[in-house]
């Protein structure tokens, strides 16, 4: 997999680069983009791509691999974890993505936003991504 699609990070974002590293790899395995035996690109090749320091890579690598995602191959690259063959059920992924929607709930609320705008502004935003 070439190393400058394989994520895409925020400077910008206060959640710190390896945290979005491992969120970003997480969800495209629940979905099935990255499968069983995927390699992905190497901590040299992805810190490069990124501008960051390899040790943000390997940290969160590393943690990808306790948690199973990810397989070490000595000597090889790494892979995604033989377990991920196919993409997680719907209801797993919504879970993946309830704590973001309940971050944004909660600063809706804070911000005394209207429901039907919050709901509109979302819905902008899928459609806007999805072309």
């Amino acid at each position: 997999m070439e190393a400058t699609h394989f994520v895409h990070i925020n400077t910008g974002s206060p959640e710190p680069i390896y945290r979005q590293l491992i969120e970003q790899v997480r969800r495209r395995v629940a979905a099935g983009q990255l499968k069983a035996g995927d390699e992905i690109p190497s901590v040299r090749e992805l810190a490069q791509a990124l501008a960051v320091h390899p040790m943000t890579i390997s940290k969160a690598y590393s943690l990808l691999e306790m948690e199973g995602v990810l397989e070490r191959r000595r000597g090889l690259s790494m892979v995604v974890a033989a377990q991920h063959h196919r993409a997680q059920s719907a209801a797993s992924r919504i879970e993946l993505l309830r704590p973001t929607l309940q971050k944004a709930a909660d600063e809706a609320r804070q911000l005394e936003l209207p429901k039907a705008e919050v709901i509109g502004l979302f819905t902008q935003l899928l459609d806007e991504n999805a072309k």
